[in-house]
């Protein structure tokens, strides 16, 4: 028999994830997701108390559980005392937690995230959800724009494929000389990333999926004054936004587009990531 799975806090993708580990046979039980309409919700202790606990992406944000569908908050240092060493606990983005659970409460912590699988799989629906929320801010058609991908990583690559299938005139910006190689390889504008300037204001619609600031004051000036900047970098961003608001400059804030219009597909990818783990700690499935 499959063992007990909890999953607990989250947003949409954590709820699908529990219907589909449900479809799968497994004892699913939820909470902190009443919002969403979690399955088999149960009191907090309850939940605490299966043998896999399945956490949100990302973990915790300001210090707590991450809980957007729920009107309870839940600090980590109030979670961490209540779980057992013989708990196998999976969350996203536990870089900075999991050396510290594993010497002060002997936590065993694994982040389904950091698998290269599940970005990528996570990279078509962010690069989707950007080219809808680029479609909705523009009132013109995407075909023939002049669009800006800045950075080349896994968003950069799917969401530069997905423009050039539009129509649009398609240059991406990297700061390594491997990556424009690869850029100008597959027909796109090549543009070096610490060497933008003049050439910004030649687009229609930018895309920043660098975690790091890019567009600054400097920068944003040399920007149209109608061009639609979508940051798709995970906090802080990649864009001054106060400098945006002085000079007039739309910004879209488009973090975690996957838990928004892709829930499922982004839940099917977690659950993949959770098998793979399991099967390479040799555990049933």
């Amino acid at each position: 028999m499959k063992r007990t799975v909890a999953v607990v806090g989250g947003d949409m993708r954590q709820v699908r994830l529990a219907e589909l580990l449900l479809n799968d046979g497994w004892l699913v039980c939820t909470w902190g997701l009443d919002q969403g309409g979690g399955p088999n919700a149960v009191p907090l202790d309850q939940a605490l108390g299966a043998e896999l606990l399945i956490l949100p992406l990302p973990v915790c944000r300001g210090g707590g559980l991450t809980l957007p569908l729920t009107d309870t908050a839940l600090g980590a240092e109030q979670l961490w005392p209540r779980l057992r060493y013989d708990q196998l606990l999976l969350g996203g983005m536990t870089k900075e937690l999991s050396p510290r659970l594993m010497l002060d409460f002997g936590l065993t912590l694994l982040d389904y995230y950091d698998r290269e699988e599940v970005q990528v799989a996570n990279a078509v629906p962010t690069a989707e959800g950007a080219i809808q929320r680029a479609m909705e801010a523009t009132e013109e058609t995407l075909q023939n724009c002049r669009c800006l991908v800045i950075g080349y990583g896994r968003i950069g690559k799917v969401l530069a494929h997905r423009l050039r299938g539009l129509g649009t005139q398609v240059s991406v910006s990297a700061r390594r000389y491997s990556d424009r190689a690869w850029i100008e390889a597959f027909g796109y504008e090549p543009l070096a990333t610490d060497r933008l300037g003049a050439e910004l204001g030649d687009f229609d619609v930018i895309f920043n999926t660098v975690p790091a600031l890019i567009l600054d004051a400097g920068r944003l000036e040399r920007t149209k004054a109608e061009c639609v900047i979508l940051d798709l970098a995970s906090l802080p961003g990649g864009v001054d936004l106060d400098a945006a608001r002085r000079l007039g400059r739309r910004v879209i804030r488009a973090g975690g587009l996957p838990g928004i219009v892709a829930p499922r597909a982004a839940a099917a990818a977690i659950r993949d990531g959770v098998y793979h783990i399991l099967e390479e700690r040799g555990e049933p499935i």
